[in-house]
């Protein structure tokens, strides 16, 4: 990103590019800077040149610790862009539009934040996209196990009334082959009877 858009980035997220106050910053810097030195050469920081010409921080502290490279900075520059190198942590001049990482600064909690934002928005989409099939799955897994109870519990239902219908039946064709059996007993009775 430009020196511009890290700003802009820095202060969507409730910060400023970073002040280095002291060595020990410098030093923490520097060491989480080199992490990033694959991705890329150098940071934003938050030094800047007023129309004074005065340098200052973006967050208005003092600039009592300086850690230039050699020969920086160099002459009267107008773009003032100062960039913090992820391999030696020494500082540079360069122009603004020039693609850098950057690191933002947090008032009171001094929370840093190294981002490069191209590369993290690609990579906070593709989480979305794993999360959001991931849930996909999940919710039609859930589905299908909802609808093969249902259908197994009903399905065991129907075939109980089925089966409970069919005992009545049974029973009731054994009751009425009873009731036939006894009535030609019956009849075989009365004839034999008559006969006699």
């Amino acid at each position: 990103m430009s020196w511009a858009q890290s700003v802009t980035q820095c202060i969507q997220s409730g910060g400023v590019l970073t002040s280095v106050e002291d060595l020990d910053e410098s030093n923490f810097l520097i060491e989480h800077a080199d992490l990033y030195a694959s991705k890329t050469s150098g940071f934003w920081i938050g030094i800047y040149r007023n129309v004074n010409g005065q340098l200052l921080w973006q967050d208005n502290s003092a600039l009592d610790f300086v850690n230039w490279g050699d020969g920086q900075p160099s002459g009267d520059e107008l773009a003032f862009c100062v960039e913090l190198s992820a391999v030696t942590g020494y500082w540079s001049v360069l122009p603004c539009s020039s693609q850098k990482g950057f690191i933002c600064k947090k008032p009171k909690n001094y929370y840093y934040l190294f981002t490069d934002v191209k590369k993290d928005k690609a990579s906070g989409h593709l989480n979305m996209w794993i999360l959001l099939t991931l849930v996909l799955i999940i919710l039609l897994g859930v589905g299908f196990m909802i609808y093969f109870l249902f259908k197994i519990k009903t399905g065991s239902g129907t075939g109980r009334e089925v089966r409970g219908i069919s005992r009545q039946l049974q029973y009731s064709r054994a009751l009425t082959a009873g009731h036939n059996a006894s009535d030609a007993t019956n009849d075989k009775e009365k004839n034999e009877h008559s006969v006699v």
